[in-house]
C-alpha cells in the first residue's frame, strides 16, 4: 500500500493486497492516520474487480462519509453502472479530485 497526502487528501494506492486485506488495513489506521482526510482508494494492481471488491469499502465509505469526509474508489476496470449509490466510484484520479472538491462545495453549502 502507497500512501501520499495533498493537503486534505489521502491517496492509497494498491499493490499487492487483496482488496479485503486492503480494507483491512485501512480500518486498523484509520484513527490515527486517515480520519481526518478525505480518501481516495486507487485499485491498481487487480486485473479485474467484482462488485464484491468494491462493496467492501462500503461500510469504511458509509463511516468516513458520515464524518463529512470525502471517500472515492478509484478504478478503471469495474463496470460503472453495477456499482451501489452508496459509494463514490470513478475511473480517474482527476475524477476523484473533482468529486472532492464538488462535495465541499456542497458541505460548505450545507448540503
Amino acid at each position: 500500500m502507497i500512501i501520499d497526502r495533498d493537503g486534505k487528501t489521502t491517496l492509497i494506492t494498491q499493490e499487492n493486497a487483496s482488496v479485503k486485506t486492503l480494507v483491512h488495513n485501512i480500518e486498523q489506521a484509520y484513527d490515527s492516520t486517515y480520519k481526518n482526510y478525505h480518501l481516495i482508494v486507487r485499485l491498481s494492481s487487480l486485473e479485474t474487480i467484482a462488485l464484491e471488491d468494491i462493496i467492501e469499502f462500503l461500510r469504511l465509505s458509509n463511516n468516513h462519509r458520515a464524518d463529512k469526509k470525502s471517500f472515492v474508489v478509484v478504478s478503471e476496470k469495474v463496470n460503472l453502472d453495477q456499482m451501489p449509490d452508496e459509494i463514490v466510484v470513478v475511473p480517474t484520479i482527476q475524477e476523484a479530485y473533482d468529486i472532492i472538491e464538488m462535495e465541499d462545495m456542497e458541505r460548505d453549502l450545507g448540503f
